[in-house]
């Protein structure tokens, strides 16, 4: 399933092909943050993150091969992929893949929601897409959500002791700095000169181009490479790679160009949600009123930022 409609930011929210996709994406990435804490142990992060996109990869090109699609993109779109794939398929996840070792996947989740205040700024600045009040102030309730999301999981990590509340703030620190990474390659995406780009080609290129970058830094910082057999690590990894990857990117591809990267970024707002029930049954996540109202914030910001009029530049 994808979504490809000419101008950004115009599409409604509501239509079946973007409400559709919105979910799907949301509720998979939900369930990948936990497959993401499955990946460190043996392996260096690195490592694992270069797996990933290197099946990712070999996934997309496969599937531009069966739509029959160019699998060489021209000047430009070689030009999109490669912002994206040092971006988004290499930097972003190097953070992401290393915050985990200090943070529960659910507040990794939460903190990435953050990604639609960047991703807005961006836009306005980049692809001229305006902002609307009723967008702002769902923004705002979505954020006052997450803030006691933060607040919650730092006051637990607190408690236990000192060392665990500086832990939260390594892992959150390293979240912000993936997340900034991964607003550059959604705006490049929205972009006019991304546009004219078959999304399985122009992805596959992206991800071949992360997995080289990922692959550099692995062995640059970890040494030759390192791969787990065990069922856990393999299985996950090639949940990874196709599910957390292939299914969802052209579909989340197709959400930036339709809805803008700040609206498309909501998609985040909802992950955490599911992130953290998946994180409840696995990771032993404890809620209270300060998460359940956090998360009910998040949800009624979400809701009144996408019912907003459509941005128009």
């Amino acid at each position: 399933m994808s979504v490809d409609h000419q101008t950004s930011g115009e599409a409604s929210f509501l239509e079946p092909r973007i409400l559709a996709p919105f979910l799907i994406t949301a509720l998979i990435w939900g369930s990948t943050w936990i497959a993401i804490k499955y990946q460190l142990g043996d392996v260096p992060p690195s490592w694992s993150v270069t797996w990933r996109f290197t099946g990712a990869a070999i996934g997309m090109f496969v599937f531009a091969a069966f739509k029959r699609l160019p699998l060489v993109p021209d000047r430009n779109g070689l030009i999109v992929a490669t912002v994206m794939g040092c971006s988004v398929f290499s930097l972003n996840f190097q953070f992401v893949y290393r915050s985990e070792q200090y943070v529960t996947s659910g507040l990794v989740a939460v903190l990435f929601a953050l990604l639609l205040v960047p991703n807005t700024i961006l836009a306005r600045v980049f692809l001229g897409q305006r902002i609307t009040r009723g967008f702002l102030f769902g923004t705002a309730i979505a954020l006052a959500g997450i803030a006691l999301l933060m607040l919650h999981e730092y006051r637990i990590a607190l408690a236990q002791n000192a060392a665990m509340g500086a832990h939260v703030l390594i892992g959150g620190a390293m979240v912000l700095i993936a997340l900034m990474f991964a607003s550059v390659g959604n705006v490049v995406q929205a972009s006019p000169m991304a546009r004219g780009q078959p999304v399985p080609t122009l992805l596959a290129w992206a991800m071949m181009i992360g997995a080289t970058v990922d692959g550099t830094i692995a062995w640059i910082l970890s040494g030759p490479p390192r791969f787990d057999f065990t069922l856990a690590y393999a299985g996950g990894a090639a949940y990874l790679a196709i599910i957390g990857t292939v299914v969802t990117f052209p579909m989340y591809n197709g959400l930036l160009r339709a809805l803008g990267p700040g609206r498309a970024a909501y998609n985040g707002v909802l992950v955490p949600v599911v992130a953290m029930l998946i994180s409840t049954a696995f990771e032993g996540y404890r809620w209270s009123l300060l998460a359940g109202s956090g998360a009910t914030l998040a949800m009624i910001g979400l809701v009144v930022a996408l019912r907003a009029r459509n941005p128009s530049r």
